[in-house]
């Protein structure tokens, strides 16, 4: 399998002006962090080739062998001052629907809060942190990734599940506009809720979520409210905690 180098200039080319601002690094320790480290804006984005100390969400590492998956992280400033619970929710959803496009396909689906997944495994996750008057959201996408060079057993990569060799210099400009244009809808108040939906495997399914403090509740999932909770068929709301669908 070859596998491009990512290159900055076909991303911004790819890219409408004035929006994205796109940096490709060879190693950073975090994409996060580096993003901490200058004066940001609003669609700074940074994305790397490699990661010596990427992480998800719960302090977790997210590890990813080198060239073979999109590691970035962008600043964003919203408009609304309120139900930011709802941009890790828009960013996957962003990303499913970007891989079923290009895959041609319906495997990819989302799994609350911040993950997508396939029949095969997990192939992404999100992690957005509070920074500034903004928020940094970080995506990590497993795109060329063979089976030994996953992580752990229940990771997954597109090409595994798909069989399909995305190039990630035209799959990063597809799922920043994805967002962009989810993002712009939410800023301007539409319900997003139907398009999360189509897009979601946790909703309407069996799920055990365990929380930080190790309880684990059970239900089945069926909504999602305007501060992006999780939202069970016994009245729970859930604001953190790990999901797992029962089959």
């Amino acid at each position: 399998m070859i596998r491009a180098y990512l290159d900055e200039s076909a991303i911004s080319t790819a890219l409408p002006a004035n929006y994205w601002r796109v940096r490709v690094l060879e190693e950073v320790g975090s994409t996060q962090d580096e993003l901490k480290s200058e004066l940001v804006s609003n669609g700074d984005c940074v994305v790397a080739e490699f990661q010596s100390a990427g992480r998800g969400r719960l302090e977790r590492k997210f590890e990813s062998a080198p060239n073979v998956a999109l590691l970035f992280s962008f600043y964003i400033e919203p408009k609304r001052s309120t139900q930011w619970g709802w941009i890790p929710l828009i960013a996957g959803a962003a990303i499913a629907r970007t891989l079923n496009k290009a895959t041609k396909s319906q495997n990819f689906k989302t799994k609350w809060p911040n993950d997508v997944i396939c029949e095969s495994g997990k192939v992404s996750g999100v992690l957005c942190e509070r920074y500034g008057t903004g928020i940094i959201v970080g995506i990590g996408i497993n795109v060329s990734t063979q089976l030994h060079e996953l992580p752990v057993s229940t990771a997954s990569s597109i090409f595994i599940d798909s069989g399909v060799e995305l190039d990630r210099n035209e799959l990063l400009p597809s799922v920043l506009e994805s967002f962009k244009e989810l993002f712009g809808r939410w800023e301007m108040g539409a319900d997003l809720l139907p398009t999360y939906r189509a897009l979601s495997q946790t909703l309407g399914s069996d799920v055990e979520v365990s929380l930080p403090d190790l309880t684990k509740i059970r239900g089945r999932a069926i909504g999602i409210d305007e501060e992006g909770r999780l939202r069970l068929e016994n009245g729970d709301l859930i604001s953190v905690g790990d999901v797992l669908h029962l089959r």
